[in-house]
């Protein structure tokens, strides 16, 4: 996969634009996302639109692509703002309050799409509407 194929992926990713999914995950998808485990298309939508979306603006930047034919590995930071209060994957949020992923993601790839995703965490960074930081670790 190309960088410009990638980007587009997250670009789309960004612009919460669920038909990436449809175009750019294999059918039978497993990803490992910290603690959490989800597999095909419909178990990443449900992740993204049911859990993630809802309450948080996310945007994710790569910092680093390697890519060949077979695998994609990103650098990444990830940030989460809290659009409203609630009980989420994260914990009890207050609107304003973020959080950071900063890792590595490698992508293998069948026929073009992502089959297997796996996230690794470098740091993944709470920080308080007050600016108060709080190092955490497998946020799930």
């Amino acid at each position: 996969m190309n960088r410009e194929t990638f980007d587009d992926y997250i670009a789309r990713f960004n612009a919460r634009d669920t038909t990436a999914f449809d175009h750019y995950l294999a059918a039978d998808m497993q990803m490992l996302n910290g603690a959490l485990r989800f597999e095909g298309v419909e178990g990443m939508k449900d992740h993204y639109v049911n859990k993630i979306w809802p309450w948080f603006a996310e945007k994710l930047n790569v910092l680093r692509f390697l890519s060949n034919d077979d695998h994609v590995a990103v650098e990444m930071r990830t940030e989460f703002t809290a659009q409203r209060a609630g009980a989420t994957l994260f914990g009890s949020v207050e609107p304003g309050e973020r959080f950071v992923y900063h890792g590595l993601i490698m992508y293998d790839l069948r026929d073009g799409k992502f089959s297997t995703i796996q996230v690794a965490y470098n740091s993944f960074i709470n920080i308080k509407p007050d600016g108060t930081e709080i190092h955490m670790g497998l946020p799930h």
